[in-house]
């Protein structure tokens, strides 16, 4: 598949509120085309200013999700807490479906939108290697190996602390809640919750719950990227 239909795809699957924060693929691959055809220093010039816009745009929008996320991880932990006293010291208190349907809700969401949030650091990596490729093959440069050194010092490339938290709520989630009382349909209900709504199966198509390093992911994107 090509790149451009890959990243149009990622962006429909993606939270509507993100979707004008992901490279501006189609008007870079304008600017190229003008660069070939007209051979322009300035549009050479316009084309590393967008570059540069797009990453500061990148930075930008994960410094704060990764603030805001930082933020609801500790109110989720909190309310996880507060669910785990109301099991009692012997698990025999009772607790409502209700407080455990939300908090699976929750807790599942919360997991989906890290993982939304370390691909979309990857795909827009992907994205600027793949226009850096375009521009060194049409105009003879070899500016995309000199470039990415840049790039992979960017915050929006620096993702361990989301990639740690990913794996927190992922073994959570595979942990399951407490178990509760001889009620054992709660617990089971909570069960089912979590992984039937697990974010393997959520409106945005998100990868399995056992999440590859981002390094790996980072590494298939470089393989595809070598044999396109």
């Amino acid at each position: 598949m090509k790149f451009g239909k890959c990243l149009k795809e990622h962006i429909e699957q993606s939270l509507p509120e993100w979707r004008d924060k992901f490279l501006s693929y189609k008007e870079l691959k304008k600017l190229l085309r003008l660069i070939v055809f007209v051979g322009c220093d300035e549009i050479k010039e316009e084309f590393f200013r967008l570059l540069n816009v797009e990453i500061d745009k990148f930075n930008a929008f994960l410094m704060e999700q990764e603030e805001e996320f930082v933020i609801r991880h500790k109110e989720l932990k909190e309310r996880m807490e507060e669910i785990i006293k109301k099991w009692g010291p012997n698990g025999r208190n009772f607790i409502c479906k209700e407080d455990m349907a939300n908090i699976s809700n929750d807790v599942v969401n919360f997991h989906g939108e890290l993982v939304l949030l370390l691909n979309y650091s990857c795909i827009n990596y992907t994205g600027l290697a793949k226009i850096l490729k375009k521009f060194d093959k049409r105009t003879g440069g070899e500016m995309r190996i000199w470039f990415m050194q840049g790039v992979v010092e960017e915050p929006f490339f620096s993702t361990d602390l989301i990639s740690k938290l990913a794996k927190e709520w992922e073994n959570t989630i595979d942990a399951g809640l407490p178990p509760c009382d001889s009620a054992t349909g709660i617990l089971l209900a909570g069960e089912v919750t979590f992984r039937s709504r697990s974010s393997t199966y959520s409106h945005y198509s998100l990868p399995p719950l056992n999440l590859p390093e981002l390094e790996v992911i980072r590494s298939s994107f470089a393989y595809v990227d070598s044999t396109k």
